[in-house]
């Protein structure tokens, strides 16, 4: 017999007895656990009164914050566009930009309500079509001192975004007094 074929099999020999070992030793560990099947028992439900006085207030608060998304309703002025006229407050207003031309460059000036008739600048997002012809933006006005918005009511309003640069007309939004479940709106000034 060859040595190379009689080696190849003593090996192979040797890797069958090693996994017969170990499957051996493995099925008499004394460490394993069993666990009950609860999947075929019935729970039994209990009555607590916390348990049925947390549902009620839980019910309470959905009850008075009742919030539906509206449906998208987009507004576009040359590249801009914006998927809604109205927002609750905690929602994000999504802006789009698509198709600017290599010539476009300049910014998007968000405007925040000072009163009926004046605005002040929010955020500016810069834009140039020479280095992205497309994006998207995400806005979410939140309560801030630094901006000046200290409590619901300067944020609440018609809004404006103003594409400085270009000729092309801005676009109007209002954010009413909706309030998306889960958002904290408490003074910060």
């Amino acid at each position: 017999m060859n040595k190379g074929i009689a080696i190849g099999v003593i090996a192979a020999i040797a890797v069958i007895l090693g996994i017969v070992i170990l499957v051996a030793v493995e099925n008499q560990n004394p460490n394993k656990m069993e666990v009950e099947d609860t999947l075929d028992k019935e729970i039994l439900l209990e009555d607590s009164p916390e348990v049925d006085k947390k549902l009620e207030d839980i019910e309470k608060i959905a009850g008075e914050n009742e919030y539906n998304v509206l449906p998208r309703d987009w507004q576009t002025s040359g590249p801009f566009q914006i998927d809604r006229k109205e927002y609750a407050l905690g929602e994000k207003i999504f802006l789009r930009i698509g198709g600017l031309q290599f010539t476009d460059k300049g910014q998007v000036a968000v405007m925040r309500p000072l009163n009926e008739t004046h605005y002040a600048v929010y955020l500016t997002i810069p834009f140039d079509g020479a280095q992205k012809e497309a994006f998207n933006y995400y806005l979410d006005p939140q309560l801030s001192k630094a901006r000046g918005l200290c409590s619901v009511d300067d944020v609440l309003g018609k809004w404006a975004l103003v594409f400085r640069g270009t000729d092309y007309a801005n676009l109007n939004f209002e954010i009413v007094n909706k309030t998306v479940p889960g958002t904290n709106w408490e003074s910060v000034c």
